[in-house]
């Protein structure tokens, strides 16, 4: 499985020098590295270890000038190489780097004793030794072995390697979480194939031929070619350091810090929730608005902090933070990240991404966003599923692994406890919802229909779309919640209405006076019972709305009606006389019915328009 090692230490204490001497190859590939005998960017090598297993390295810069390029390079690194000069010892940048391995939580290490060869006295090596010793106690170097070595003599390098292996021997596979990222920390262009980017690979595989997208641009391309450590490749590992060929993208399309994901894995992002653990060498407190510097993987911008739950952050303590960027980044739930002052330059911090995408700008003390950020901080699979589907009215499973930062195979376990403690709720179509949420929207449902309800209680119910309006829930959803609702006895849907179970249309007795009355017109003549706006003055219209729900009459146009037997009894007669006939016209329904012009034509219409008749010039014929 591939491996990363970083570089990391002061400047001139022989990081360059000593990676050249264990893989035979100079990191330092620019000019004016060369000439000034200083790394200024980031450098790459790579090398076979005794056992067998072929390491990538990057070499970072150690001049406080140059730093911000170091931390460019030091994000994707598996075990550190943290190297100090035995001539000179513990220096500011040996602290400053070993705070942002610290803070980036590299979970191992090796201390190389640069320049060995230049000390006699062994009791000056064994206090510079107890110094790192100490400075490191405290950190993610605590158990990091101290190994005299020389880049001039080769004294000490084959202990190097070993110890270098070991700290990789325990060290799992990363994981193929069918999320592949690749921060980009370099890009060039190659005569004859164009545009290549640089990076370590993480979170899933990428092959020859994929379709990948630049985040943030949301430029789309394709893997033309892979190669790691020159050699060409048909498929790249979670791990590994790869150069990818990329199809259609000039240079000017892409920069350092840009990611290469697949299409639709990620989005840039301005504003993103994070816990921060702040220096306790830093000279003064964090206060809210402050301006400064983000780094995650290969990416920079500036940002300015929002502190939520504090008034200010001191020296040495930790918090929350939501941090305003300049410049959109591509950035994913667990990216660990560093802060630094602007001016003067200071790292003071870092941590973890916990939302990179949240839904808008908290207010600063509000106990629940506290509440929010510890369960992302610290829940575990399931808490950060349930958090994050109770912040959507429902999202698909595919939706789930981006949002959450969990592979599907994790989220995939976590659904079936949250499925089988009924927490989550599964419609068709892959909609997920959270129980809570559904609690909510099913009491909603049933608040919503009573309301209805009282405000019309001559109607049978409320309609649909209406329920669909006031729940702000649309499209298939909507429909999987009312189907839900009504298997859980909720509410019984009528199709073109809903209604509570114990709801039913009851008469006053005026109104039954009124119904009666209208009855009698209807039962004088049948075929030309009064018009809408005459039964309307008679019973009201919301009885006569009533009436036409209970399907007592029936509507044939914008002015004419029949009661329900009639209306059959009608249809069967015209249906009989085409049957025996081949066909029916106005004049012939006006004289089989014995009623005028109006009546039979809105008759006919409506069958037309229901699809028992098909109208052809002055006939109809069955359709």
């Amino acid at each position: 499985m591939p491996y990363v090692i970083g570089t990391a230490g002061h400047v001139d204490h022989g990081k360059s020098s000593l990676v050249e001497a264990l893989t035979g190859i100079d990191p330092d590939r620019l000019v004016e590295e060369k000439a000034r005998r200083m790394t200024i960017d980031l450098g790459f090598a790579w090398l076979t270890l005794p056992g067998g297993k072929q390491v990538g390295i990057v070499d970072v810069p150690g001049h406080r000038d140059f730093i911000e390029n170091m931390l460019a390079g030091v994000g994707g690194i598996d075990v550190a190489l943290f190297v100090v000069a035995a001539d000179e010892g513990v220096m500011p940048q040996t602290r400053e780097h070993l705070a942002i391995l610290d803070l980036l939580e590299v979970s191992d290490g090796v201390i190389a004793l640069t320049k060995s060869d230049l000390i006699d006295d062994l009791d000056w090596l064994d206090l510079v030794s107890l110094d790192i010793a100490e400075i490191t106690s405290q950190t993610v170097l605590k158990h990091a072995p101290i190994i005299p070595v020389s880049a001039r003599t080769g004294q000490g390098l084959d202990q190097l390697l070993n110890a270098l292996e070991e700290a990789l021997a325990d060290r799992p596979p990363r994981p193929d979480r069918g999320r592949p990222r690749l921060p980009v920390d370099r890009v060039f262009t190659i005569s004859g194939f164009g545009t290549v980017v640089t990076g370590t690979l993480t979170g899933g595989s990428l092959a020859v031929g994929d379709e990948v997208e630049i985040v943030p641009p949301g430029r789309k391309t394709r893997i033309r070619g892979l190669q790691s450590h020159k050699e060409d490749i048909r498929a790249a590992l979670p791990g590994s350091r790869i150069a990818i060929n990329l199809g259609g993208v000039s240079k000017e399309h892409i920069r350092r810090g840009d990611v290469i994901a697949l299409p639709g894995l990620l989005d840039g992002t301005t504003l993103v929730d994070v816990h921060f653990r702040h220096l306790p060498d830093v000279e003064r407190p964090l206060k809210h608005n402050t301006q400064v510097k983000l780094f995650c993987g290969a990416a920079e911008t500036v940002a300015y902090v929002r502190l939520l739950g504090h008034q200010e952050l001191l020296p040495g303590t930790e918090g929350w933070l939501q941090l305003r960027l300049e410049d959109p980044l591509a950035l994913d739930k667990g990216d660990r990240f560093i802060l630094r002052y602007p001016s003067p330059p200071q790292t003071i911090g870092g941590g973890v991404v916990l939302d990179p995408h949240p839904p808008h700008r908290w207010r600063r003390f509000k106990p629940e966003v506290i509440s929010r950020l510890e369960t992302l901080a610290a829940g575990s699979a399931e808490d950060l599923l349930l958090q994050t589907l109770e912040e959507h009215p429902a999202l698909t499973l595919q939706q789930l692994p981006s949002l959450t930062g969990l592979g599907m195979a994790e989220v995939m376990e976590a659904l079936d406890i949250l499925q089988a403690h009924e927490e989550v709720i599964a419609f068709p179509d892959d909609l997920l919802m959270a129980g809570a949420a559904w609690a909510r929207l099913s009491g909603q449902i049933t608040q919503e229909l009573r309301a209805y309800h009282d405000l019309h209680p001559l109607r049978l119910g409320m309609p649909r779309e209406a329920l669909r309006s006031h729940l702000k829930i649309e499209g298939k959803l909507s429909n999987h919640l009312i189907e839900l609702a009504s298997r859980s006895n909720l509410l019984v849907d009528e199709g073109m209405v809903i209604r509570l179970p114990e709801h039913s249309v009851h008469f006053t007795k005026d109104e039954q006076t009124a119904i009666e009355q209208l009855w009698d017109a209807i039962r004088d003549a049948p075929t030309s019972p009064p018009s809408i706006k005459e039964a309307t003055a008679i019973v009201g219209l919301e009885v006569l709305q009533a009436l036409f729900e209970q399907g007592r009459l029936i509507q044939l146009s914008s002015d004419v009606l029949l009661d329900t037997d009639t209306y059959h009894r009608l249809v069967q007669e015209v249906e009989e006389f085409i049957k025996a006939q081949g066909s029916i016209t106005v004049a012939q329904a006006r004289d089989l019915f014995n009623t005028s012009r109006k009546y039979v034509l809105a008759l006919l219409e409506h069958l037309d328009a229901t699809g028992k008749t098909r109208r052809g010039g002055d006939e109809r014929v069955l359709k």
